[in-house]
């Protein structure tokens, strides 16, 4: 479209992505800081005590998300962003000043709420005020933010764990998590200067607010263009919800949508992100070619996030998640076979970097644009919080479960795991996901609710 006002578009989309940028530094900054801080508290042989340490985010992220999604329904998608960014501020802060281990995880805990705020707000909020010709792009500038802020945690481990080790063990672990700070306070204070979501507007009676922001997007006829599909599918809805979204009409994409959610985490890639130290020194390699190796993967999600960027819009959302479900899974099985025959050095860092590439520019960012994507705008808020909540449920079993498998089934054993859940992955999305590429979200819904719900009733 001529008429796009791109410098605006990109403007409150960057904002609303560095709630993605905090969410990626957040998660993988306590990889870095695990051996440092494990000494610190005395817990480094303590697998209980460990797992918490790296999970007790998640239970966060769970409440975020379950809470995010009738909070941005009832009052707005920008006052749960400027929510999100005061967490975040809090928890960077008060993660790193705590002594006792008690208080570290209630400041993780806090942390993980801004997280199940942001990771599933900041993808809607974009999706629901960008033109559909280049939605996909723009909604994968979070997954892009999200490894800016995963690489940006991983050069500052890499900064900040030199060779005094006793400095590592009392501040250092600290100031990986203080530098968070900086970013957040940035983020709150730019949250302030974006619009609301004009299709929230419309849904609350405020039109005229609404087409204002379609015009500055897009100019008047894309203005009229979306306030003539959203008024066209607000005359078929009712109020949405909790009910709504589990009616029959609803629950067929519902429950899609959780799969999706549910399978980036189960595939098994980050926890090559929380537990790089164990995957790396399983594979031969010492603690300071760690951090390297941890910084080479974090370059290659980057690039290989820039890759997805530009095939979103192309090939299409179905064709980077089989893509991604078939490779991951060949990769697995190769990366599970080196650690059983104890292959150690280079090739080891190939396939963990060919891994994390392959989720880079499928899975990674491709969920998040199918989230923001298939849900109806009735309840868009609500079934986007219960997919985020499935997928943060499954995030916490995926990272509380790797110190145990690792422990009884050996590294190897757990890859395989993994090689068995993206096989079953590649077949569901193979028989189920439907292509969502360059349709505005009105025909989306007809398609995956409207006209499932009628072929249903036909069929009995």
């Amino acid at each position: 479209m001529k008429d796009l006002n791109k410098r605006f578009i990109y403007f409150i989309c960057t904002v609303s992505a560095m709630g993605g940028l905090l969410f990626g530094y957040d998660w993988v900054v306590i990889g870095g800081a695990k051996i440092f801080y494990e000494e610190f508290f005395g817990i480094g042989h303590d697998p209980n005590l460990q797992g918490w340490a790296m999970s007790i985010a998640l239970i966060g992220c769970l409440l975020g998300a379950l809470t995010a999604g009738s909070m941005a329904d009832r009052y707005g998608r920008k006052p749960l962003l400027v929510a999100a960014a005061f967490i975040f501020l809090v928890s960077a802060y008060g993660t790193g000043a705590y002594s006792s281990f008690t208080g570290f995880l209630a400041a993780r805990f806090v942390g993980g709420i801004a997280i199940g705020i942001a990771s599933g707000l900041s993808p809607m909020y974009i999706a629901e005020i960008s033109p559909a010709s280049i939605r996909g792009r723009l909604v994968s500038l979070n997954q892009l933010a999200i490894v800016v802020g995963i690489l940006a945690a991983q050069v500052v481990n890499w900064l900040l764990a030199g060779d005094d080790t006793d400095w590592n063990v009392a501040e250092g672990w600290r100031w990986m998590f203080w530098a968070e700070a900086f970013p957040a306070a940035a983020f709150l204070v730019m949250t302030l200067f974006i619009p609301e979501s004009p299709r929230w507007l419309v849904m609350h009676g405020q039109k005229e607010k609404a087409a204002a922001i379609f015009r500055r997007v897009g100019g008047e006829r894309h203005a009229e263009q979306e306030l003539q599909a959203l008024a066209a599918m607000r005359n078929e809805q009712h109020e949405g919800g909790l009910s709504l979204l589990f009616s029959r009409p609803y629950r067929r994409v519902l429950v899609l949508g959780v799969i999706v959610a549910v399978f980036q985490q189960w595939c098994g890639t980050n926890v090559i992100f929380n537990y790089a130290q164990e995957v790396f020194q399983g594979a031969g390699y010492n603690v300071d070619n760690t951090f390297i190796n941890i910084v080479v993967t974090g370059i290659a999600n980057l690039v290989f996030t820039g890759v997805a960027i530009y095939t979103v819009d192309r090939l299409g959302r179905r064709t980077l998640m089989l893509i991604g479900a078939g490779g991951l899974g060949l990769i697995y099985l190769l990366l599970g076979a080196c650690y059983y025959w104890q292959v150690s050095g280079i090739f080891m860092v190939v396939l963990v970097v060919l891994a994390i590439s392959c989720y880079a520019m499928s899975l990674g960012p491709v969920t998040w644009v199918l989230l923001a994507e298939i849900f109806p705008g009735r309840v868009r808020g609500v079934a986007i919080a219960a997919a985020t909540f499935a997928l943060w449920t499954g995030s916490f079993l995926l990272t509380y479960s790797f110190p145990f498998l690792n422990r009884d089934l050996g590294t190897y054993g757990t890859f395989w795991i993994y090689t068995v859940i993206c096989a079953a992955g590649f077949a569901f999305f193979w028989r189920t996901l439907p292509e969502t590429k360059g349709k505005p979200l009105e025909e989306l819904e007809k398609q995956l609710v409207k006209d499932n719900n009628e072929s249903s009733c036909n069929n009995l």
